[in-house]
């Protein structure tokens, strides 16, 4: 079953276009210490994600620590979380029902927490929506029924973008496949 958007309504979700100066804000509980949003990136402990795949390509994976929920970022001495940066390698706009995306990883990952993926790169002015993200890249129906995660991403998303996405803390590695 899909659910939709359950998160908070926000300035950036209903006048897209502020997103031009106002990045989108994020749920500091979900992401590593230390984590900043810009308008076009997301920035972990001083690592700008963007320049991660740059020197590493996509997908990559940075760690830090995670955050002790509802403590306003104190990192947890025991606890890791990772993000996971994706490209995205295909769209498919449906007239009826959800964007489909496929990216360059195998994103079987259940600890994914994918209401919080977000667009890096570039800034969209278009509204989110429901999106499912392909778990597999190369299967024909990869985006439909169980092999699909639901994300809140821009409506305009397009081959080559990157995604951003947290993990739940203690994972400290992901498990992806590229083709």
């Amino acid at each position: 079953m899909i659910r939709a958007y359950s998160g908070l309504m926000t300035l950036t979700r209903m006048i897209p276009s502020l997103r031009r100066s106002l990045p989108d804000p994020l749920s500091a509980d979900l992401w590593p210490e230390a984590t900043v949003a810009t308008v076009t990136d997301v920035v972990v402990s001083g690592i700008s994600l963007l320049r991660l795949v740059e020197v590493c390509g996509t997908p990559c994976v940075h760690s830090g620590a995670a955050v002790v929920p509802r403590t306003g970022g104190r990192p947890s001495t025991t606890d890791r979380t990772t993000v996971l940066v994706v490209r995205v390698t295909s769209v498919e706009h449906a007239p009826s029902g959800p964007v489909v995306v496929r990216t360059d990883a195998r994103l079987d990952d259940p600890a994914l927490i994918w209401l919080e993926a977000r667009l890096i790169g570039r800034v969209s002015t278009a509204h989110n929506g429901l999106t499912l993200v392909a778990c597999r890249p190369l299967e024909p129906d990869a985006g439909t029924g169980t092999n699909g995660r639901a994300a809140d991403l821009p409506q305009d998303v397009r081959a080559g973008d990157l995604l951003a996405i947290p993990s739940e803390p203690a994972r400290t590695s992901f498990t992806f496949w590229t083709p």
